[in-house]
């Protein structure tokens, strides 16, 4: 009878064991990682969800484990070209982070994570397009007013003095009032944020941000701004133009004036010099003179004599006292 009994326990208990041993092949353990968050379902039902890491149990053949990532992700939009409220078009590059937050609404609603992706692509492109549409261009690509209090000096060189250089910044100053935002970068976002959040919520999806990461000018727009700085930039050139053609007349006035003074000291200098010749000369001569007046005469004459002579164009009598010396008294006297 103890015979009996003892086989019938060791039965049951090879029995027990090869029931155990099938029961853990089956594989009723998973293990949950840091990150990671699963949702159990069994024939399709959602019977339990875990978030925290460990080893969990499951029903073997029945239960079907899917896990879903637990740490936040991010999304990368592709840039999308979009008009402004005044129907200015910009190229509108973002970006946002989020997080299942509600594994079984998000295995309800959207399954996979591709598929998360998927809806956020819908739901984000659509908040993007809808706000930048509804607001005007330097609401996007502003974040403040600074602009409008910042006093940019132009730097100015190689001029003479302070009152040059002050002069030479007026000319090239370029006074550009922007205009004044209420909104602004951050705030667009924000109101992105709220209107796609409405959404997300109801896949189980936890929208942490949305951020505007690059605004781009569209070809068309591009150029107007190019054109308007081309502008600027010519209007300052054409300042230190003027200048430049100012400071050459200066100096040509300055150039002339120094010459004619010149001229004027050196002109007074050779009349003083030729004032203190001829009075010298006249000394010479007045000395001369009285050394031999007859002699004196007689040279007076010739030089006289070679100066006019050459240049006579009519017949004179001889007659005439001037011709003394070459007839003689006696000749001219008959």
């Amino acid at each position: 009878m103890s015979t009996n009994t003892n086989k019938k326990l060791i039965t049951t208990l090879v029995v027990l064991v090869v029931l155990i041993v099938i029961f853990i092949l089956l594989g009723p353990f998973y293990i949950l990682s840091e990150g990671q968050q699963s949702v159990i379902t069994r024939f399709g039902k959602i019977v339990n969800t875990e978030q925290d890491a460990g080893l969990k149990f499951k029903m073997p053949l029945v239960d079907n484990v899917v896990i879903y990532p637990k740490k936040i992700l991010s999304w990368d939009g592709a840039a999308q070209r979009i008009p402004t409220k005044e129907n200015q078009f910009i190229w509108v590059d973002t970006t946002a982070r989020w997080r299942i937050a509600d594994p079984a609404k998000y295995y309800e609603t959207v399954n996979t994570v591709n598929n998360g992706i998927f809806r956020l692509n819908d739901v984000l492109d659509s908040s993007i397009r809808t706000i930048i549409s509804e607001n005007y261009l330097n609401e996007a690509v502003r974040n403040s007013n600074e602009i409008n209090v910042i006093e940019v000096e132009e730097q100015v060189q190689s001029v003479e003095s302070i009152e040059d250089a002050e002069r030479l910044r007026n000319l090239t100053a370029t006074v550009s009032k922007q205009e004044t935002i209420s909104i602004g970068r951050d705030g667009l976002s924000n109101m992105m944020f709220d209107q796609a959040k409405q959404f997300t919520d109801e896949f189980g999806i936890e929208l942490i941000d949305i951020i505007i990461r690059q605004i781009r000018y569209s070809d068309d727009l591009t150029e107007s701004v190019y054109q308007r700085m081309i502008k600027e930039r010519n209007q300052i050139a054409e300042a230190y133009r003027s200048y430049g053609r100012g400071q050459l007349a200066q100096w040509q006035g300055k150039t002339e004036g120094e010459e004619k003074q010149i001229l004027s000291e050196a002109y007074a200098e050779s009349e003083k010099i030729k004032g203190v010749a001829d009075a010298e000369a006249a000394k010479i001569y007045a000395e001369s003179y009285e050394v031999d007046p007859d002699f004196f005469e007689f040279w007076r004459t010739l030089e006289s004599y070679r100066k006019t002579v050459p240049g006579l164009d009519k017949i004179l009598s001889t007659d005439m006292q001037y011709f003394d010396l070459i007839y003689g008294k006696e000749a001219t006297s008959k």
